[in-house]
């Protein structure tokens, strides 16, 4: 089965083709703001450098956040699009699940939790404590947006080695830092491969989105900041 991967819940712009558990083809794009305009010419990219036409797809899965509000709706929009147009499934795999089963197969000989964050703005983040059983990912911590702060974690990494990854980990060192069983991965990258074995999985057991009503998952309401401009008054 070919299912077409896309990750665009934080400033990466991440795409990747698999069958068989196997990685055909792959895009990335770290620069800002770039998703509207990267993700369509990644799709068309890789699917011209395998010789495949859309049609050979059977499947679409999307990272369905906590992330960038824009970047979500850029995402799930394309692959419903695609999904619409194709009559091919949906899938969807949670971001922070995505982030920590990638690092789990980047690192499989690590047995320690892992807590992927992605930023959510000031001292926030989307967080999630996982632990490997086996190929499963096992939630020690159910997904939420934190107000990281000192001790926070403490009982997680009371339990043994907790290793930090995604861009609300660097921000967040400073505070938690300073456990002995807290570390942190600056190398990690997020990457659409991440969702690979779970939309294989989900697709196998028939867990698929419906195309019309799927929505990602923000966590936090989106809401819209009123601009100030100096000098100028209502």
């Amino acid at each position: 089965m070919t299912i077409l991967l896309l990750e665009t819940a934080t400033e990466v712009c991440s795409a990747a083709i698999v069958a068989d558990s196997k990685v055909l083809a792959q895009r990335r794009s770290d620069e800002p703001n770039a998703h509207s305009s990267r993700l369509a010419v990644f799709i068309d990219e890789m699917l011209a450098e395998l010789g495949l036409k859309a049609s050979a797809l059977d499947a679409v899965c999307v990272s369905s956040g906590p992330g960038s509000y824009t970047g979500l709706r850029i995402g799930v929009s394309t692959a419903k699009g695609l999904c619409y147009g194709l009559q091919v499934p949906l899938l969807s795999v949670p971001t922070l699940s995505s982030m920590a089963l990638w690092y789990y197969a980047q690192h499989p000989d690590y047995q320690g939790a892992v807590c992927p964050m992605v930023d959510a703005r000031r001292m926030e983040c989307y967080t999630l404590i996982a632990k490997r059983d086996g190929q499963q990912l096992v939630e020690l911590k159910p997904t939420s947006a934190d107000i990281v702060e000192e001790g926070i974690y403490d009982r997680y990494l009371d339990d043994g080695e907790v290793v930090f990854i995604g861009n609300g980990a660097a921000k967040t060192r400073q505070v938690l830092g300073s456990h002995p069983n807290a570390r942190f991965d600056d190398s990690f990258a997020i990457s659409a491969i991440g969702m690979a074995s779970e939309a294989e999985r989900r697709l196998a057991q028939g867990r698929v989105e419906d195309v019309a009503y799927f929505e990602p998952f923000y966590l936090k309401d989106f809401v819209a900041k009123k601009s100030i401009v100096r000098g100028l008054r209502n």
